[in-house]
């Protein structure tokens, strides 16, 4: 009597325990709330932490398209996880790894660098493209009007504040919210998204020597307006 008790007992609670997630109103396992460091998927990665910036699929965000195998060629893993991990401080670009205050785990930034490559980087479309360095000191600012005169002011207009096809490049705004490596990459690797052609300029373009980027940059980047309260380099 005992023992079909003990196995009655035995049954009931089995059935219990393999019935739990069949109870009305349980979510599913895959439905269930995932600790935002465990979290692995690429597409809940990005989706939660870039495309907000970057565009939903890497493209037509108000930061630049990652969907780009020009700008992913010119890039490398490592900077590319510096950027993510501590941002870009004066931009409007934040840190993510845990480590500088965000909520980004080491192995989650490296998902997000991994995969934006293996889907975005499209190596047959950069095959023999000579790229100028990803960061080079600072070039001539004098000597960046002028190119800028040959090569940006036709869509940009002769003094950068808009043309007849693009929008002003000198904005102070604009300026203020982007860094001189930023300006770099998009001279570099253009904004294919919004129409903007990268260093070779466009079909029938002269492309753009390395000193001629750093001296546009650097003309640009002397088109800032200080505002009162932005840090700026060598300030203490």
């Amino acid at each position: 009597m005992r023992r079909a008790l003990a196995a009655a007992l035995l049954s009931a609670a089995l059935f219990v325990l393999t019935g739990c997630d069949d109870l009305p109103g349980k979510p599913q396992h895959a439905e269930r709330y995932v600790l935002p460091d465990a979290v692995k998927d690429f597409a809940e990665l990005y989706g939660t932490n870039c495309a907000g910036c970057h565009g939903a699929d890497g493209r037509l965000g108000p930061a630049r398209a990652l969907n780009d195998p020009l700008f992913l060629a010119l890039v490398n893993d490592q900077e590319m996880t510096q950027v993510i991990a501590r941002g870009v401080p004066g931009t409007s670009m934040p840190a993510f790894a845990t480590s500088q205050g965000g909520t980004l785990t080491d192995a989650q930034i490296a998902t997000i660098v991994s995969e934006m490559r293996t889907r975005w980087a499209r190596p047959q479309e950069t095959s023999g493209v000579a790229l100028p360095p990803y960061t080079a000191p600072a070039g001539d600012a004098q000597r960046g009007a002028t190119v800028f005169a040959t090569a940006c002011a036709p869509c940009h207009g002769a003094d950068g504040k808009g043309g007849s096809s693009k929008g002003s490049i000198v904005d102070p705004s604009f300026l203020a919210l982007t860094s001189d490596q930023s300006l770099r990459s998009t001279i570099i690797a253009g904004r294919t998204d919004l129409g903007m052609p990268d260093f070779r300029g466009g079909k029938g373009g002269t492309p753009m020597s390395a000193t001629q980027i750093a001296d546009v940059v650097a003309w640009l980047a002397a088109q800032r307006t200080k505002f009162p309260g932005q840090p700026y380099a060598g300030s203490k």
